[in-house]
């Protein structure tokens, strides 16, 4: 109990320091910035180039274009697993050029991040695996035991709670992958290539799933090569070509300008 309450203040404290820091910067309705953004890697190659883009809360975006275009490097320093070489990355607010360590985990507890790879824990069950991401930050049993079933039931898995991940297909894999990034309730859902696996029925369920967590509310950042998931989507697309953005329509389908 000494540990959840030591956590649970952390965490007050950290939320009453971002209002101040938000407080200090123009509000709007922007919740993610890249301004200037680049990305040079060690062979002086450019992996993003001059990035200037702007996601509004409760959009949905998706992200294209070939292999090697930049678009999980721009996700990895949404979710500061990679940093700009020039520019800055604003997330509601807030640079994220100078994040502290104490504050890097609670800003990443309001991404939730979905992967091609399920990074799912073999030895857990569905409940356990979802649970996880609880009990790490020491949320309290009864809160857990509430929660998990609820999201669980949102992704149409509420039959499947003692299950082992082997025991599952890819598409629910892939759904315990996003009842996890939905545990906290994050204010945007990151997902990379997480249709890369899966066949085309369990494709569009996936994405069927994004687009109704986005009407609650939710951002989406969807990363792609799926023609049909992005079509399906029929929201903004960005598209990425050599680390640069080349098109960006409102309203558009899955295309190489």
């Amino acid at each position: 109990m000494k540990r959840e309450s030591k956590i649970k203040k952390e965490e007050d404290n950290i939320e009453l320091e971002d209002r101040i820091e938000e407080l200090e910067v123009e509000s709007d309705s922007t919740l993610v910035r890249f301004d200037h953004v680049s990305k040079i890697f060690k062979n002086d190659k450019a992996i993003l180039d001059n990035i200037n883009l702007e996601i509004k809360k409760g959009e949905f975006v998706s992200i294209v274009g070939h292999s090697g275009a930049g678009k999980s490097t721009l996700l990895k320093m949404i979710h500061v697993e990679e940093s700009p070489t020039e520019g800055s990355v604003y997330f509601d607010g807030v640079s994220l050029d100078m994040i502290s360590r104490r504050k890097l985990a609670y800003h990443r507890r309001r991404i939730g991040m979905i992967f091609q790879d399920f990074k799912l824990l073999p030895q857990k069950t569905v409940f356990e695996n979802v649970a996880y991401a609880l009990e790490v930050c020491g949320t309290p049993k009864a809160e857990i035991l509430e929660d998990v079933p609820q999201i669980l039931d949102i992704v149409g898995l509420g039959d499947k709670m003692e299950k082992f991940p082997r025991q599952l297909s890819g598409g629910e894999q892939q759904k315990v992958v996003l009842a996890r990034a939905l545990i906290h309730k994050p204010l945007v859902i990151v997902a990379d290539e997480p249709t890369g696996n899966l066949d085309p029925n369990n494709s569009l369920e996936i994405v069927k799933l994004l687009l109704d967590i986005n009407k609650l509310g939710t951002t989406v950042i969807l990363a792609s090569h799926d023609h049909d998931i992005v079509n399906k989507a029929s929201k903004r697309v960005v598209v990425l070509d050599h680390g640069k953005i080349i098109c960006d329509d409102a309203k558009g389908k899955y295309k190489i300008c």
